[in-house]
């Protein structure tokens, strides 16, 4: 997951590296923005997957996208309020963070989406985009979750950021409200 997750960083660095000589057209092209070209679904829930510059802003759309089916079905005061709350909050979650990096999200990585075969763990049921790899370590933890190997060898590949603990509370808030 991990090597999944880095993959389009070093597309980026890749074509940084080769941008300035001829002949690159078999490259793959990274991806720059935050977003998928086409809806994909969390469960059975359209996700709103348009492109944006910046991952707060993505994010914050996922939530919104959420919050407004709540507003739609329940009408809930509370939730609308808190939701104001931490709209203003939102980019603090993202402060200590250097430059995040578009990478390829599973969106939907939890327990009953994973298997083996006879070559090894196989990932389906995706509910992808490009965002922060960190959104799907979050649910990776709910709903019984991944065994600590999992989360040890991610982390060597790719180590915890500051803040990590709050933002998986955050990342997580999108799958409560997703299962609302």
């Amino acid at each position: 997951m991990a090597r999944l997750h880095l993959r389009n960083s070093e597309l980026l660095e890749k074509s940084k590296r080769t941008e300035k000589y001829a002949g690159k057209a078999n490259q793959l092209t990274p991806v720059t923005q935050f977003g998928f070209d086409t809806t994909t679904c969390c469960g059975y829930l359209p996700q709103d997957n348009t492109w944006q510059c910046n991952w707060t802003d993505f994010y914050s759309r996922k939530l919104q996208h959420q919050m407004n089916l709540i507003e739609k079905d329940y009408r809930d005061k509370e939730a609308r309020e808190l939701w104001s709350e931490l709209q203003l909050k939102l980019p603090t979650f993202f402060n200590m963070l250097d430059d995040i990096q578009p990478a390829l999200m599973h969106g939907d990585l939890w327990g009953g989406n994973v298997g083996e075969n006879k070559n090894g763990p196989v990932i389906y049921d995706p509910a992808s985009f490009y965002g922060h790899s960190e959104f799907d370590l979050a649910i990776a933890k709910m709903f019984g979750g991944f065994g600590s190997s999992f989360f040890d060898n991610y982390h060597k590949v790719i180590p915890q950021s500051s803040g990590f603990k709050q933002r998986e509370n955050l990342y997580n808030l999108f799958h409560y409200l997703n299962h609302w």
